[in-house]
């Protein structure tokens, strides 16, 4: 990619392969909604480290989601209701002004090649894991979503995993920058891990997480 692609700083992070609803009230994104439709339905998502999602001057991650609009809808105020997806990941070469809305010269971001007879292992066994934290989160108590069907493909299978994994941004984050399936994995292991740790205390009956 050469030119600016539009982007959406947003507090969270959408992954490859994950749908995520948005709404859209802010003057300078209603803007980008109208011209990213008039294009190809695109842009880019990064998370802010620092700073608010509304009013601007906050601080993005380098590395981030392309976005394609799968359903819009627009209110009579000129609000919009967004469903978008994330396609694929790409990592910032330079921010541009902010003006109408934030942009971005962006590069693809792609995994270094590995063994995918390996990574289709540990993506069986963090599946299994997952599913179990999953149902230790249930009888704590918490709202969990349902584990994701299997799917083809070493790469999607792993995306699909991260996506349930009960986590916050920061960790989504390095999920989404790990530069490799296997790096994926592993920090989805570790997190499940930690997860696991905080799960069986509260079952027990420590402080609650």
């Amino acid at each position: 990619m050469t030119a600016a692609l539009p982007f959406f700083p947003l507090g969270t992070v959408l992954l490859p392969g994950e749908i995520l609803p948005l709404h859209v009230f802010e003057e300078r994104y209603r803007a980008l909604v109208r011209d990213v439709r008039a294009a190809d339905g695109r842009f880019g998502v990064a998370l802010i480290e620092r700073g608010s999602e509304v009013g601007g001057g906050d601080v993005r991650s380098d590395v981030g989601t392309v976005a394609r609009i799968e359903h819009a809808e627009e209110y009579p105020d000129g609000r919009w209701g967004l469903v978008v997806m994330g396609t694929e990941r790409v990592r910032v070469v330079r921010w541009e002004r902010d003006e109408p809305y934030p942009r971005a010269v962006v590069e693809p971001f792609e995994d270094v090649p590995e063994d995918p007879g390996s990574i289709g292992a540990d993506r069986a066994r963090l599946r299994a894991r997952l599913g179990h934290v999953l149902a230790l989160a249930s009888e704590a108590g918490l709202r969990v979503p349902p584990l994701p069907p299997d799917v083809d493909g070493v790469d999607e299978g792993v995306w699909a995993l991260a996506a349930v994994v009960p986590i916050g941004p920061f960790d989504r984050q390095r999920l989404l920058a790990a530069d490799s399936v296997g790096l994926r994995c592993a920090r989805i292991d570790d997190a499940l891990t930690d997860l696991e740790v905080v799960l069986r205390h509260r079952l027990t009956g420590g402080e609650e997480a």
